[in-house]
C-alpha cells in the first residue's frame, strides 16, 4: 500500500435500520486533494467515518498508507474543554511541567518521547492559521474552548490534526463559520499539505481548489478530474445530453403507440372484411375458415411486432430518464413583500452592542445586505439588536440552526402556525412552490432532511403573515448541500422585500445580488463596498 493514499474496494454499508448508504464503492486516492460531493443524506460524512475506522463497513476494505488526521463538524460543539486538550496536547504538557519543575517520573519522559518544543510549535501552528489573538504563548494554551466562536474552536480543530503529522486529512465542512480571512488560511495550508485529502465541504470556493471531485449518489460513488467548476460544466453537458436523449425517447414513443393504434384499427378493418365475407357465404366454407385462420396469425404477429417496438421505446425512454437529475427549482410570486425605493425598514444610531461595537445602520427600499466580519465579533448579536429596535416593516428571522419548527407537527400545520387566515389548499398549493407535493407537505418536521429543513424553514418565513418585507438570515449557507443551495438562491431571488445577511459565503452574497457590502469591526460598521466586485480584501483588512 502507498503511503499518502486511501485504496476503497468493494465497500458496502447500512445502517441498523435497514437503509443501505453504499453498495460496492471502489476507489484510490493519492497525495493530492480530493472534494467529496453529494446530496444530504448521501453518505459524505459516513465515508469519512468509515475511512477513519469510526463505522466498519458490511463488506468491503478500506486500506490507509500512513496516519489518518480527521477534522469532524461536531469540533466546534464541544465548549467544555480546554484548547491543549482539542490539540491532544495537554498530557504531554503536564509531562513536561512536572520535568520541567523537577517533579518528573520515568512515564514523564515517555510521554514527552523527544517532543520538547510541542507548545512553541502549537503556538506557532496557531498563529500560521490567524489566531495568534487567542493563543501567543503557550500559557494560553489552557484557555477554555468555550471563549472561543465557532470558526476559531474549528480552526483550533484543524490545528490539532497537523500537530499529529498526518498523512491523510480527512476534513468535514472545515469551513462551516470561518470568516473569510480564515477560510483563506485554511485553504493555503491544505494547498501546502503533501498528502492526500478527502474534504467534504459545500464551500466552491475550497472544491476549486481540489485536484478531483469524487461524487456519491445512489449508493455509489464516480470520480471526475479537476476542480469543481469541471465538475459542474462535465455534469452539465451529461446533462443536455439526457435531455436530447429524453426528448428523442418520447417523440419515439408517441410515434410507435400511434403505429399500434393505426396497425389495431387496419387490423380490426381486416377481421371485419373477413368475417362479413364468410357471413355473406361469398366464397367456400372451407376457404373462409382457412382465411380467417390466416388472417388471426397475420394480425397476431403484426400487433405483436407493434407492441413490442413500443415497449422497446419505453423502456429506452425509462432508461434515458435516469441519467436526468432532478433539477426540480423554487418558483415563486411574492408580491406582498414588495417595499417601494426609499421606504423605511429600520434605523439604528450609535447603538452599543453588548460585544462592545457601536454601530449606526439605516435601510430603505428594498436593499440587501451582505453583513461580513471575523468570527467572534458579534453578527449574530447586531441582527438581535436590529430585531430588538423594532423594523419599521414585518420582519421575519432565519437563525443559523433552522430551529423554528414544531417538530411533531407537519411541514403544512407548522406553516398553518404562522399563516393564520390561509386556507389548507392555499397553504398546500404554496408548499408545492417549495417542492413539497401532495403527502410531502404532511411530513413531521423532525423527519426532515438538511434539504427540506431549509425548504420548509424558507416557506414558513414567505409565506407568514403579514408577508415579511425583512428578512434577516444568520449564515444560511452553513450545512447545505448544493442542490439545497441553489434552492435557496433560487428563493431569494424572487423576494421583493429587504435582505440583511449575516454570512462567510461571499460567493452566495454575490449570486443573491448583495446591494450593499458592510464590514462590523471592533469600530463599529464600514462599507466593504470592493468585495461586490470580488476584490479579497475589504476595509483595509488583509488576508495576511
Amino acid at each position: 500500500m502507498a503511503s499518502r493514499s486511501i485504496a476503497i474496494s468493494d465497500l458496502a454499508f447500512t445502517w441498523p435500520d435497514g437503509t443501505t448508504q453504499f453498495t460496492g464503492i471502489d476507489a484510490v486516492f493519492g497525495p493530492g486533494h480530493t472534494g467529496v460531493v453529494g446530496l444530504n443524506g448521501s453518505g459524505k460524512s459516513t465515508l469519512l467515518r468509515l475511512i477513519a475506522g469510526d463505522l466498519a463497513p458490511d463488506r468491503g476494505s478500506i486500506t490507509v498508507g500512513g496516519r489518518i488526521g480527521y477534522l469532524r463538524q461536531s469540533i466546534a460543539l464541544d465548549t467544555g474543554r480546554h484548547a491543549d486538550e482539542i490539540l491532544g496536547i495537554d498530557g504531554i504538557r503536564k509531562a513536561l511541567h512536572r520535568i520541567e519543575s523537577g517533579t518528573g517520573s520515568a512515564d514523564d519522559f515517555d510521554v514527552v518521547a523527544g517532543r520538547w518544543d510541542v507548545e512553541e510549535r502549537a503556538v506557532a501552528l496557531i498563529g500560521s492559521l490567524g489566531l495568534g489573538h487567542i493563543v501567543s504563548e503557550p500559557a494560553q494554551l489552557d484557555r477554555p474552548v468555550s471563549t472561543l466562536s465557532g470558526g476559531e474552536a474549528v480552526l483550533l480543530g484543524f490545528v490539532a490534526e497537523l500537530l499529529q503529522d498526518p498523512d491523510v486529512l480527512l476534513l468535514d465542512e472545515p469551513t462551516n463559520n470561518l470568516d473569510r480571512y480564515a477560510r483563506q488560511r485554511l485553504y493555503e495550508a491544505v494547498d501546502a499539505f503533501g498528502g492526500s485529502v478527502l474534504t467534504v465541504s459545500h464551500d466552491r470556493d475550497l472544491l476549486d481548489r481540489a485536484d478531483d471531485i469524487a461524487e456519491l449518489r445512489a449508493g455509489s460513488m464516480r470520480l471526475f478530474g479537476g476542480n469543481f467548476t469541471t465538475y459542474q460544466q462535465i455534469v452539465e453537458r451529461e446533462q443536455e445530453t439526457a435531455r436530447a436523449a429524453i426528448r428523442d425517447a418520447r417523440g419515439d414513443v408517441r410515434k410507435q403507440n400511434r403505429e399500434l393504434v393505426e396497425a389495431r384499427i387496419k387490423l380490426d378493418r381486416r377481421l371485419r372484411t373477413a368475417k362479413k365475407a364468410q357471413e355473406e357465404k361469398r366464397v367456400p366454407k372451407i376457404l373462409s375458415g382457412l382465411r380467417k385462420m390466416a388472417a388471426e396469425e397475420s394480425a397476431g404477429k403484426l400487433r405483436n411486432n407493434h407492441i413490442e417496438k413500443a415497449a422497446d421505446a419505453a423502456a429506452t425512454l425509462a432508461q434515458a430518464e435516469t441519467q436526468l437529475r432532478d433539477d426540480r427549482e423554487i418558483r415563486l410570486d411574492l408580491p406582498a413583500t414588495r417595499l417601494f425605493p426609499g421606504q423605511d425598514v429600520i434605523e439604528l444610531t450609535d447603538l452599543r452592542l453588548a460585544c462592545g461595537p457601536v454601530v449606526s445602520l439605516a435601510v430603505s427600499g428594498p436593499e440587501r445586505i451582505g453583513l461580513i466580519g471575523r468570527n467572534g465579533i458579534g453578527k449574530t448579536t447586531l441582527l438581535r439588536a436590529i430585531v430588538d429596535a423594532g423594523p419599521r416593516v414585518p420582519w421575519r428571522w432565519l437563525p443559523q440552526r433552522l430551529d423554528i419548527f414544531d417538530g411533531d407537527r407537519s411541514i403544512a400545520d407548522n406553516v398553518a402556525s404562522v399563516a393564520p387566515q390561509a386556507l389548507p389548499e392555499q397553504i398546500r398549493a404554496q408548499l408545492a412552490r417549495f417542492l413539497f407535493r401532495g403527502s410531502d407537505a404532511d411530513k413531521p418536521a423532525v423527519a426532515l432532511s438538511g434539504g427540506e429543513q431549509l425548504r420548509a424553514a424558507l416557506a414558513m418565513l414567505l409565506l407568514a403573515q403579514p408577508a415579511p418585507q425583512l428578512l434577516l438570515l444568520d449564515e444560511p449557507t452553513n450545512n447545505l448541500d448544493l442542490p439545497s443551495l441553489a434552492h435557496l438562491t433560487q428563493a431569494l431571488s424572487n423576494y421583493r422585500g429587504a435582505l440583511i445577511v449575516a454570512s462567510h459565503d461571499i460567493a452566495f452574497l454575490r449570486q443573491i445580488g448583495i446591494t450593499r457590502w458592510v464590514e462590523l469591526n471592533e469600530n463599529g460598521l464600514v462599507p466593504a463596498d470592493d468585495m461586490a466586485s470580488g476584490h479579497p480584501e475589504a476595509s483595509g483588512h488583509p488576508l495576511h
